[in-house]
């Protein structure tokens, strides 16, 4: 029994870890946004888009448009329907949603090369004001640097 508490504990332990990563939490979030956004972008399309689309088409209510083909196999049955009017309405959902994406991802993309740009720039970018104890320290530097160079040389030659 002790063997089965440690494991189930340990299994337990795994999953919180598991559960708790960052990338977990960050992709359950995306999900659950998703479906809210896929949930307002299907009702635009049902709700708002295709009705007055449908009235410009001569008072077509897309939900409606079907064709019924004649059960031949079953006769007894009700006849087979094809829903082609909300295939139509995800059609234009799956538009939407695309064209929503595309510009995201464009948006996305230019704030990363605007990040890029500013970090080139201030990689680049030569110092204006040089601190006085900078210049003292250059100044120590190429000295240390002629002394041992002034050594070598003399050494050298002996």
């Amino acid at each position: 029994m002790g063997d089965v508490r440690q494991g189930c504990f340990n299994f337990c332990k795994e999953f919180k870890a598991f559960a708790l990563r960052g990338n977990v939490l960050d992709l359950a979030i995306g999900i659950i946004i998703g479906t809210a956004f896929t949930n307002v972008v299907q009702s635009l399309v049902h709700d708002i888009i295709t009705p007055p689309l449908g009235l410009v088409l001569g008072g077509v209510d897309f939900v409606n448009l079907t064709i019924q083909m004649k059960n031949f196999v079953y006769k007894n049955q009700p006849p087979v329907v094809i829903r082609y009017g909300k295939f139509i309405q995800t059609i234009i959902s799956l538009l939407i949603m695309a064209f929503v994406l595309f510009f995201l991802i464009k948006a996305i993309n230019q704030l990363h090369r605007l990040a890029i740009r500013k970090k080139e720039k201030a990689e680049n970018k030569p110092l204006d004001h040089i601190s006085d104890e900078v210049k003292v320290l250059r100044e120590i530097r190429d000295l240390l640097a002629r002394q041992t160079t002034t050594t070598y040389s003399t050494n050298e030659l002996q």
